[in-house]
C-alpha cells in the first residue's frame, strides 16, 4: 500500500489526532459521543516548497487537522494533493475481548485525468 507515495511523491503526515465524536450505531454513542482517532497521510508535490520555503506553496498542517475541506479543493492557492488517507479509530467499542481500537481507512486518488 506505501507504494502509493510513488504517485505524488511526497507525504504530509499527521498522526494520533485525538477528537470527541458522537457517531455510531449504538444510540449511547450518538448521545455521550466517544473518543476518536485519526490518522493522515496526503500525498502531493512538495518541490515548490522545499524550494521556497514558504507555506503558501503548500498545505499547513493546520489546515488538515482542522478537516478544511477547502484546502483539498482550492487548488489555485495550494499544490493539489495526489492522494488521501484517513484512518479513523474507535479504541472505545462494546465488543469483548482486549483491543487497540476498531475502524476504518479510506484511501481516495486523484484520477490522472482530473489533474
Amino acid at each position: 500500500m506505501e507504494d502509493i507515495g510513488t504517485m505524488g511523491g511526497d507525504k504530509l503526515i499527521l498522526r494520533g489526532l485525538k477528537f470527541h465524536g458522537f457517531h455510531g450505531v449504538k444510540p449511547e454513542e450518538r448521545t455521550l459521543g466517544q473518543k476518536f482517532l485519526i490518522d493522515v497521510d496526503a500525498w502531493m508535490d512538495l518541490s515548490v516548497a522545499g524550494k521556497s520555503d514558504y507555506l503558501k506553496d503548500t498545505i499547513s498542517y493546520t489546515e488538515i487537522y482542522r478537516g478544511r475541506a477547502n484546502c483539498f479543493h482550492n487548488f489555485d492557492q495550494v499544490p493539489p494533493i495526489s492522494a488521501i488517507r484517513v484512518k479513523v479509530g474507535k479504541p472505545h467499542v462494546a465488543v469483548q475481548g482486549a483491543l487497540d481500537y476498531l475502524g476504518v481507512e479510506i484511501l481516495r486518488c486523484r484520477s490522472l485525468s482530473s489533474k
